[in-house]
């Protein structure tokens, strides 16, 4: 098997055990091995698939790419990526999706929730589309439309199982919030995940193998 279709096997595997597990498969695992068992097995999952799309993704090696970003892209790029990052960070503070969590009734969005009602998703999708406007190789396209695929429809299926679960007090949920980032209007996303989104920002492309960020223009 050749590394790329290493990587759009495990792209698939990625995406498609996902979805799986969320929905059709999530009754009847979680009935054999408890909830805490479930969560344990999605987990490794998610890990092995991901480990194998990396691993295949540098087996690879160096692709041509199918166009070259100018600086105005990779400065657009900064700035998606750090709300990615801000986005990210705020979702764990007070975030219904989570384990655990409840959505009680009249419940107001606040923080990142006040943009978007899927902030951690859409964390990973603009990281995802940030990586691939700035590489724009093949490899790229698969590893990264993977990541896109999973955060945009895990996010539908996520509303749709939460519609069903919860219903009027999702409806209620859902009513004061987008699904698209900044689709009902600018918010402030409170300074917990504006802080640390941003520190997150700075510290993960100051570690990136090549400068980028702020840093392709800093030092």
């Amino acid at each position: 098997m050749t590394p790329q279709a290493g990587l759009f096997l495990s792209a698939i595997a990625f995406v498609g055990l996902h979805f799986l597990l969320s929905h059709p498969l999530r009754a009847s695992l979680v009935g054999r091995l408890g909830e805490k068992g479930f969560q344990g097995l999605y987990s490794v999952q998610a890990l092995l698939t991901f480990g194998l799309m990396i691993y295949f993704y540098r087996a690879v090696g160096q692709e041509p790419p199918v166009w070259t970003a100018g600086e105005w892209v990779w400065a657009a790029a900064a700035l998606v990526m750090w709300l990615g990052a801000i986005l990210f960070v705020g979702s764990f503070l007070g975030n219904p999706a989570l384990p655990g969590a409840r959505l009680d009734r009249g419940k107001v969005p606040g923080g990142v929730f006040a943009i978007t009602r899927h902030p951690m998703m859409w964390g990973f999708a603009t990281w995802a589309a940030v990586h691939l406007a700035v590489i724009g190789t093949p490899k790229a396209m698969v590893f990264d439309g993977a990541l896109i695929i999973l955060a945009i429809a895990g996010s539908i299926g996520q509303d749709a199982k939460k519609q069903k679960l919860m219903g009027e007090r999702f409806h209620e949920w859902a009513a004061q919030t987008a699904f698209v980032p900044f689709s009902r209007g600018v918010a402030w996303p409170g300074t917990t995940a504006f802080v640390g989104g941003t520190l997150l920002f700075l510290v993960a492309t100051w570690l990136h193998p090549f400068p980028v960020g702020i840093w392709r223009w800093i030092g």
